[in-house]
This record gives C-alpha cells, sequence and structure tokens, in this order.
C-alpha cells in the first residue's frame, strides 16, 4: 500500500489494489508494455535482435526514482515522455545502438493507456476472487435462512413477512450479475492501445497491424479493430461496471445497517476488540465495514461522472479529459475493492437475532398479514371490496390496539367467507412464504 493511502487504505482500500495502482505498479505496467513492444518487433523483424536483451534489462521500475518522474511529469504532462527519456538513457549505457529502439513506433498515450490496461487487469484478478468468496458466502446464507422470517419493509415501514434467505438471494442475484460484467470486461474493454502520433501507425509503415498483433499476444491483450486514443466508451464501460458493483454492495450494507439499528437490531456485524465502538459512548457497536462500503456508493458516483464528462474528446487527442482518467479510474477500482473486501466480511460474520425476527413479524397486531386476507377475500368479493374491508379492519385494530385476527374474526362480513380455521392458517407462520423457495432455488442454481 503507497504512503498516500496509508491511514485510511485499510478502511478504504485493499493493501493488494492500492499495490496494483500505486507509483511504482504503475511505472513498472508502462515499462511492461515498452518491454513486450521491443520483443513484438524483434520477432516481425522491425527493429534488430541485439537490441532486446539491453531495453528488457532496462525495464524495471526501481531503476527510476519516482521524485524525480513526478517532478518531470509536471513539465512533461505525462509521466510517459520523461519515462521514455529516462529509459532510453539507462539502455543506453548499456548499449548505445539499442537505445535508437527504444519506444519504437509509439506515442505516449499507447504506453500509459495500455499500461492501464494491464494495471486493471492485476486488480481485476483480486476483484473477481474476492467477489466469488462473497457469492459463495452469500450462497450459503440464502440456503441456510431460507426459513428464517422478518418483516419485509417498503418505504422502511413493515409491509408482508419475507424470508432472510430471500433477501440474501436478492443481493446474490445482483453480486451475480456485476460477476459477469467484470468477466466481459476481459474481451470487450481491457484491449491494447497501440497507435502510433495520430492513430494511424505511419512510423511502421505496413507492419503497424502486424507489430500490432504481436505487441497483443506478448501482453495477452486483444487487439481492437483501430486505435481508441480519443474514443473512450471503453473507460467509461470500465468504470460503469466497478460502480455497478460498488453500488451493490452499498445497497446490501445498507439493508444491513438498518437492520443494526437498536429498534430493529435483527442482523449485526461480526464483533471483534476494537471494531465498531465509540469514543464517547461505551454502549455503542456501530456498524463499520458497511459504512465503509456505503461511503464508497457515495463517492464513486461522482466519479464516474468525471469519465462521462471527459468521453467527448476533440479530434485525435485529448486536452485534458484523457489526463482527467488517469487518477479516477483507480480510485474507483480501489473503492469498490475495499468495499467488496468489507461487505465480503460482514457476510461471513453475519449474526442474525432470528427471534427477533420472528417477534417482528407479529408486532404490529399481524397487520403484515393484511394482503394475505385480502387476496384470499378477493377471490369471493373481488379486490376492491376485499381491500376496504381489510383496510377498515386494520385501521380498527390501530385503534383498538387489538390484532387484526381478532378484528376480522369479529366481522360478519368477513366470517360469512373465511371460517376460523381459514382465518389460522392466514397467520400461520408459513402462509407469508409465497415463492420466496422457488426464487432462491432460481438464484442458486446459477451459481
Amino acid at each position: 500500500m503507497h504512503d498516500s493511502h496509508t491511514l485510511l487504505g485499510h478502511l478504504f482500500g485493499t493493501p493488494e489494489v492500492d499495490a496494483a495502482f500505486g507509483d511504482t505498479a504503475r511505472v513498472q505496467a508502462m515499462l511492461d508494455v515498452e518491454a513486450a513492444l521491443a520483443r513484438a518487433q524483434v520477432r516481425c523483424a522491425v527493429i534488430p535482435a541485439t537490441a532486446l536483451a539491453p531495453i528488457e534489462a532496462a525495464c524495471q521500475a526501481d531503476l527510476y526514482p519516482l521524485g524525480a518522474l513526478g517532478q518531470a511529469t509536471a513539465l512533461a504532462g505525462n509521466p510517459a515522455i520523461p519515462l521514455v527519456k529516462a529509459l532510453t538513457a539507462e539502455v543506453r549505457r548499456r548499449d548505445a545502438d539499442a537505445a535508437r529502439w527504444v519506444h519504437w513506433g509509439a506515442t505516449s498515450q499507447d504506453i500509459i493507456d495500455t499500461g492501464t490496461v494491464l494495471q486493471v487487469r492485476a486488480a481485476l484478478a483480486h476483484v473477481q476472487a474476492d467477489l466469488q468468496r462473497l457469492c459463495t458466502a452469500l450462497a450459503a446464507l440464502a440456503h441456510a435462512e431460507r426459513d428464517t422470517g422478518l418483516p419485509g419493509r417498503t418505504l422502511l415501514q413493515q409491509a408482508v413477512p419475507v424470508t432472510f434467505g430471500l433477501k440474501a438471494a436478492g443481493w446474490l442475484d445482483a453480486v451475480q450479475r456485476s460477476q459477469q460484467r467484470l468477466q466481459a470486461l476481459h474481451a470487450d474493454t481491457l484491449v491494447l492501445q497501440f497507435g502510433g502520433a495520430a492513430g494511424t501507425l505511419a512510423s511502421l509503415q505496413s507492419r503497424g497491424l502486424e507489430v500490432a498483433r504481436a505487441l497483443g499476444e506478448e501482453l495477452g491483450l486483444p487487439v481492437p479493430a483501430l486505435p481508441w486514443h480519443a474514443a473512450r466508451d471503453r473507460i467509461a464501460e470500465l468504470g460503469s461496471v466497478f460502480a455497478l458493483l460498488t453500488g451493490t454492495l452499498g445497497k446490501i450494507a445498507t439493508d444491513i445497517v438498518l437492520l443494526m439499528q437498536s429498534e430493529v437490531a435483527e442482523a449485526f456485524e461480526p464483533a471483534g476488540e476494537g471494531k465498531g465502538g465509540s469514543s464517547a459512548m461505551p454502549h455503542k457497536r456501530n456498524p463499520v465495514g458497511c459504512v465503509a462500503a456505503i461511503a464508497a456508493a457515495t463517492r464513486v458516483p461522482g466519479l464516474l461522472s468525471t469519465l462521462f464528462a471527459a468521453m467527448p474528446q476533440p479530434h485525435e487527442r485529448a486536452a485534458g479529459q484523457w489526463h482527467a482518467e488517469w487518477d479516477t479510474v483507480p480510485e474507483i477500482i480501489r473503492l469498490c475493492a475495499g468495499s467488496l473486501a468489507q461487505v465480503t466480511t460482514v457476510v461471513l460474520g453475519l449474526q442474525l437475532d432470528r427471534e427477533r425476527m420472528r417477534a417482528h413479524l407479529d408486532s404490529h397486531g399481524g397487520l403484515l398479514y393484511a394482503e394475505a386476507v385480502t387476496v384470499t377475500l378477493a377471490e369471493t368479493l373481488g379486490k376492491s371490496t376485499a381491500h376496504a374491508l381489510v383496510e377498515q379492519a386494520a385501521r380498527r385494530a390501530l385503534a383498538e390496539a387489538r390484532h387484526l385476527r381478532d378484528v376480522l374474526e369479529a366481522m360478519p362480513e368477513v366470517t360469512a367467507h373465511l371460517s376460523p380455521a381459514q382465518l389460522d392458517a392466514l397467520f400461520a407462520p408459513d402462509s407469508w412464504r409465497g415463492m420466496a423457495d422457488t426464487w432462491i432455488d432460481r438464484v442458486l442454481a446459477r451459481g
């Protein structure tokens, strides 16, 4: 983890992904492109084979002081220009003739964009592995809690009963879609950038496509139909995929934070020494991982808007819009990775108070079962009449602090159509399952 993320990095990032986007990793990724370019051009007999060893030997990030590169970047306008200059000097020190062939036919944006793609690919591997851990944990939760009932809540009010297994399956379903989107990036978005000064590769004459294909093979990257220097839909898509996952993780975290409220207290983040305390109130058990995930979901949309704002880039090379991407893409992915790590830890150690969930199902005098009664009465009375009757009963139950079942049983308009046994069945614990088990099984089957 580099210094700029030492204090908050463990809360909002992960060591692996932070390292993938650190300054050293950025320089090494660009050097990896330069080394691969030399290998590709030797394969294509564009540069002499004798140039390869000196260029490869010089493509080591620790040979170049980051401070000096940073100062030179401020003057040059991008980090590739001073890096190529330093690389050329290092190669010249080893072999003067080989220095002629450094960065042959390429432009700064080729090196920066393809280097960024390599960094994203490395970070993506960590994110995909962590995401699979979360999917496995959510699948286990959905299966284990399929019989655990609790109030479903709409507009933060108790609505109708649901199961916690269904809630977990809903989280899993959304996360699985992010899995698919992330995988698709490998073919559709993480592609080679190699176009030379203005996208024509004119410096390589008729050998441009041949070298591009060899370079793509060296780096394990698809070669697009043509360079994409100023066509940034791929970058916007990349950011969108990570932003969607971050938002989904924020939704999971928001649900758990609400379930942790003192007045609800149905689910809790895992406890631990020094976790979730308060500097002022010793009794507090605060959500921590979920709060970090919600913070990430709050920040990422603004960062994503930067990528969309940067899309209308002029002609063949941007004048500032491309530069706005450099810190933005890593920050989106870093926040996503940190959120994923936090939510995975929470889900793996999630503590449920199933008795309290069950108690809440009846805490409002059976009002959660009003819909079930309405639907059943509607079969004989019609929907409007049934709805009006049950609404009247619900108001009376609230006003008189009585159980809804007792109020309904005292209404002749209801008992003419529903027997006491039928009312018992409608207010029974299993009456609210609906399609919950079916939905859970359908999601689990996709895993």
